[in-house]
């Protein structure tokens, strides 16, 4: 690539960066200052002496310390349980321990609602089974929250711990047996310890999740305050200034736990010297410890598989007979049916597709050339692109979707700014921004995998730039590029929060329309559109396995 193409695809990508991530949150940085136009520290002033501001942050703060805890103790033990012991149905207990990432946010809280909800199937069950008049409790509250995230969180420390698991030197565990140490000072001092880079950016991906979580406190919430929900609440009652502070104090947050996350993320304090031999899985012979761990795999994946079924059940329940029983009375194909037949149940689905794709391509695009030049071309200010791809990953959905809508809501184009606030294109713009530290970072390890050797022989013999791009590189980083556009592309499809505080309703997401039936007492609805959705993205998951499977071996070939 000639020097003149580098300089201008790095000017391109750079201003892509500074007008969409930077500038929007700049301008709420710098508006959270102004009051009645003047620069004041009043709005602050205001925050920190409102009890009920203060309460929010606190509630954040220890709802997202709590949902860590929870989070790992159920991960944690469940990673060693399927990949350091072998017993009858393993595999299987395995693959599906990452169910919940089939649930988008609030599909899985609405699942949660049917099943464990004061009025859900469980609750009733329970209130018939033990003849009480009243539910035995009342699925709201801090209670609530902790274990909607608890379930749909746990899936970081199970996934971060797996891979940590198979990277593990078994020759320190080995070393350390024969010279006698016992097994808890093992399991203390060295697996502990090797395994700590994936217990922390766990628990900092959690705690940053937690954070920025809307949905559980929106639904379970029952008056209490989050700091993602007062940004919401404040925008809807008109307190925009408020809402900007609340939004810079939620930012920040985000960012001290990202920098965090990137500060233990490459520590080689815990790394091994040796070339990493992997422990042995351990057969499970004893009868009864093998009963054992078989049973709690199968009450892990009945516990699972609960949230999933409750939705398919549901979604065949007539629409407005469910009300006091403890499973619906009348059931019906005609929630799928009108999904399928008629334009205005369609319309969210086709919304969802249209808005999902597009983002995601375009994300697929700027993260080849972004990750080219950062990991190839190495140029100057790499590191400020760097940081700059990384920043949507530490803004939560309210925080990111308030930014654009205060930015982009008049036309100046002496200031950047576009009148974009009530048209269509807003939204898919909030998936891009939203998406691009996912698929840019999996575009930057792709290039870091391959040797560039193999796109400078291509060179050398008298390829062009763009030959050896479409015949060397793109083949060897697509494995990659696809499985972060895949990600982006789930992510988009079921996007809740920043959806709900910027959508129109030319451009009504398949989430807000599960929120507008579900208020509506429309629960087979509500529940189909939901199946619909974890349909579309576990065929997605599929569908992306076999290609990058192929993708892969081609590649090798």
């Amino acid at each position: 690539m000639k020097k003149r193409s580098t300089i201008t695809l790095q000017l391109l990508t750079l201003g892509v960066l500074l007008w969409l991530v930077l500038y929007p949150n700049s301008y709420i940085f710098v508006q959270s200052f102004i009051q009645a136009g003047q620069l004041t520290l009043a709005n602050y002033r205001e925050f920190l002496t409102n009890p009920s501001e203060l309460e929010g942050l606190w509630n954040s703060l220890w709802i997202s310390v709590w949902s860590v805890v929870l989070s790992g103790l159920i991960g944690v033990p469940l990673a060693f349980l399927f990949h350091r012991f072998d017993f009858p149905g393993r595999k299987i207990f395995a693959a599906l321990a990452s169910l919940p990432v089939l649930l988008p946010p609030l599909v899985g809280v609405i699942s949660f609602l049917f099943l464990y909800g004061e009025s859900g199937i469980f609750s009733r069950s329970l209130q018939h089974w033990l003849g009480w008049r009243e539910p035995l409790f009342s699925f709201r509250g801090v209670g609530a929250i902790l274990f909607v995230h608890a379930y749909t969180m746990y899936v970081y420390f199970y996934m971060f711990v797996s891979a940590g698991l198979r990277r593990l030197d078994f020759a320190l565990i080995e070393a350390a047996q024969s010279l006698g140490a016992s097994r808890s000072r093992i399991f203390f001092l060295i697996t502990l310890r090797q395994l700590t880079p994936s217990l922390v950016g766990a628990s900092l991906l959690t705690f940053m999740t937690s954070m920025a979580s809307f949905s559980a406190p929106y639904i379970f919430g029952g008056g209490i305050r989050v700091l993602a929900l007062q940004i919401y609440n404040s925008k809807l009652n008109g307190d925009l200034e408020m809402a900007m502070v609340e939004t810079v104090i939620l930012t920040l947050t985000s960012i001290v736990f990202l920098f965090l996350l990137q500060r233990h993320e490459g520590t080689s304090k815990y790394r091994s010297a040796g070339k990493g031999a992997q422990q042995p899985i351990t057969a499970v012979i004893h009868p009864v410890k093998r009963l054992l761990a078989g049973a709690t795999g199968i009450v892990a994946l009945l516990f699972l598989l609960l949230p999933h079924l409750t939705l398919f059940l549901i979604s065949f329940a007539q629409d407005g007979t469910w009300t006091i029983e403890i499973l619906p009375p009348r059931y019906t194909f005609d929630n799928y049916r009108r999904l399928f037949s008629d334009s205005r149940f369609l319309e969210p689905v086709i919304n969802s597709l249209q808005m999902a794709t597009m983002a995601t391509l375009a994300n697929f695009g700027f993260a080849i050339v972004a990750a080219h030049l950062i990991v190839r071309r190495r140029v100057r200010g790499r590191v400020l692109m760097n940081s700059l791809i990384l920043l949507p990953w530490a803004l939560p959905g309210t925080v990111l979707a308030l930014s654009l809508a205060s930015t982009f809501n008049q036309h100046n184009p002496w200031q950047a700014r576009v009148l974009l606030v009530g048209t269509y294109w807003l939204l898919p713009l909030a998936y891009f921004i939203r998406n691009i530290p996912v698929v840019v970072r999996a575009v930057q390890a792709s290039f870091e995998q391959f040797d560039p050797s193999l796109e400078e022989a291509a060179r050398s013999l008298g390829g062009t730039w763009l030959y050896s791009m479409r015949r060397v590189v793109l083949p060897m980083v697509l494995p990659g590029a696809l499985a972060g556009s895949l990600l982006a592309f789930v992510t988009a499809l079921g996007e809740f929060v920043t959806s709900i505080v910027i959508y129109t309703i030319h451009n009504r997401p398949i989430s807000i329309e599960i929120l507008a039936q579900l208020r509506q007492f429309n629960f087979g609805s509500a529940a189909a559109y939901s199946v619909f959705l974890v349909l579309l993205i576990g065929a997605a998951f599929v569908l992306s396995e076999k290609y990058l499977s192929d993708a892969g071996q081609r590649a090798a070939s």
